[in-house]
């Protein structure tokens, strides 16, 4: 067989997954979602998740990726089938195998396809705010004029668009882990000096309207708020937890597919949760609402709408004159960085798919995967009304990865084992992981997912989603089936290829490659 790529530092391997997880979850979407949800209100049901959903699944998740590696493996088809058949037969594996790889790909396809265009808005804002572009006029407008002018959302699309071809053509280490390494560092900078200045700046349209006002808004305890809405808050905070750590989308197990045998994983997921809550919660939580409020007072903040940050936060730094410039390059750029660290894992998981699974040259893969891209997100690109966006959102963005969370555990739980798990995690490991977090995946965190699914379907169904008839809504509908289909036809291929003989005598033949 041959060997796979491999990690070349520490360090790379845990600034590529913590960049991973870092991104516009953290800095875009958390400060909305925990604006629109009572600010403290919503932090309960956030630590609740973190604990119950979060990092145990980020343990499942590296184990799978490390195991699968040991087999070749960096896409999650053939990872759940090589864990199913510890408790099933090959071909009832292969079901598993199917459904993982569906929607993994479905994943890594259709999110990617709109979550590059947010990474080009945040490129053409960093231009924006150098030059004063928006100064003078009004920011909504702006927005809306910004992403109905297609000439300049094809440009910025296409520069991140770019410099993820260029890391996924150059491989792990000379790419991905490379590009990491600089781009990492630069994002934790950025955000510290945007917190510092956050918190330090005053109001200057009423007192009380203060960045410390802001930041009580987020972290005073609010039952009263939780309890009148304690289904739809622990919702999003849940959704939030799987959004943000990047979980149920089989690029955690890609990235870890790359780890050597015997080294750590346990303290190094511990390490990329930990650095993404950091990101998150303390540089995240610091930034946008306490300068938001201090200049645009509650009412805009507890809105928590998309514009939060594209069109609350440029009038702030108009506000500040031509200092204001500055800072907003620099939040711009930030985005720029945490949104492009997580789009790679994405852009790699597919560039591994076609050349370990359909043996494709990697660098053919790297330039298939960036025309797969350019159709898909041309959809995107040409409705302002962002009705197709939403809708690709709403299904992929927060519901599939929550089913790909679901069959985590089902497979690398209970088909694979628990102890089989508890072993594989704490091979090499640098720390003990407390053994009430196996009790958890195997009770817990599947109830909380089953009740976040179950959820979600409610409110859909509530808010009139599955009704909608609108032509970009079943445009977007009919791309999602059809990525469904073509994920588990893909891993159909590459498990049955690889696997052919144990699947026609439906017996295990070889247990290690």
């Amino acid at each position: 067989m041959k060997e796979r790529e491999a990690w070349a530092t520490k360090i790379g391997l845990i600034l590529s997954m913590a960049g991973n997880a870092i991104g516009l979850g953290n800095f875009w979407r958390f400060p909305r979602m925990l604006a629109a949800n009572g600010g403290g209100a919503f932090m309960i049901p956030y630590f609740i998740a973190l604990l119950l959903l979060g990092i145990p699944l980020m343990w499942v998740e590296w184990a799978t990726g490390r195991y699968g590696g040991k087999y070749g493996h960096g896409t999650l088809g053939p990872m759940f089938y090589v864990m199913a058949r510890e408790s099933v037969k090959p071909k009832k594996a292969l079901i598993f195998a199917i459904i993982g790889g569906m929607l993994a790909f479905s994943v890594t396809t259709l999110l990617n396809s709109y979550y590059i265009h947010v990474i080009g808005w945040t490129a053409a804002y960093s231009i924006y705010s150098a030059t004063g572009a928006y100064y003078g006029v009004d920011t909504v407008n702006f927005f809306f004029d910004h992403i109905a002018n297609f000439p300049m959302v094809m440009a910025t699309w296409l520069i991140p668009m770019i410099l993820l071809f260029i890391a996924a053509f150059r491989g792990v280490s000379k790419g991905i882990e490379a590009f990491n390494k600089v781009m990492m560092p630069l994002l934790y900078v950025f955000a510290v000096l945007l917190a510092i200045r956050s918190i330090t700046i005053g109001s200057p349209v009423r007192p009380d309207w203060s960045s410390f006002a802001g930041l009580n808004y987020i972290w005073k305890p609010d039952f009263e708020t939780l309890s009148k809405n304690f289904w739809v808050i622990s919702l999003a905070a849940a959704g939030q937890i799987f959004f943000t750590l990047s979980l149920g989308m089989g690029i955690i197990q890609n990235y870890a597919s790359y780890v050597r045998k015997g080294d750590d994983i346990a303290l190094s997921a511990l390490t990329t949760a930990s650095l993404n809550e950091f990101a998150e919660v303390i540089l995240g939580g610091s930034i946008a609402i306490p300068i938001a409020y201090a200049y645009l007072g509650p009412e805009v903040v507890k809105s928590g709408s998309l514009g939060l940050a594209f069109m609350a936060l440029p009038n702030v730094f108009t506000s500040m004159g031509e200092v204001g410039r500055f800072f907003g390059t620099i939040w711009f750029l930030l985005l720029f960085f945490a949104g492009w660290t997580s789009a790679i894992a994405m852009y790699n998981y597919l560039t591994a798919l076609l050349e370990e699974d359909l043996n494709i040259n990697r660098r053919i893969g790297a330039v298939l995967v960036f025309l797969i891209y350019l159709f898909l997100g041309l959809p995107v690109a040409l409705d302002s009304s962002l009705t197709y966006f939403a809708e690709l959102d709403n299904w992929v963005g927060s519901y599939i990865l929550v089913l790909l969370g679901l069959f985590d555990v089902i497979v690398a739980v209970w088909l694979f084992k628990p102890n089989n798990l508890w072993k594989e995690l704490h091979e090499g490991a640098a720390i003990k992981v407390p053994t009430f977090f196996k009790y958890f995946l195997m009770t817990l965190t599947p109830i909380y997912i089953l009740i976040l699914l179950v959820g979600t379907t409610i409110d859909y169904y509530n808010a009139g989603v599955f009704a909608q008839a609108d032509p970009l809504i079943i445009q977007a509908r009919i791309a999602i089936i059809i990525i469904l289909i073509l994920g588990a036809i893909e891993a159909y291929l590459a498990v049955s290829r690889k696997y052919k003989e144990e699947l026609a005598k439906n017996e295990v033949i070889v247990k290690v490659e």
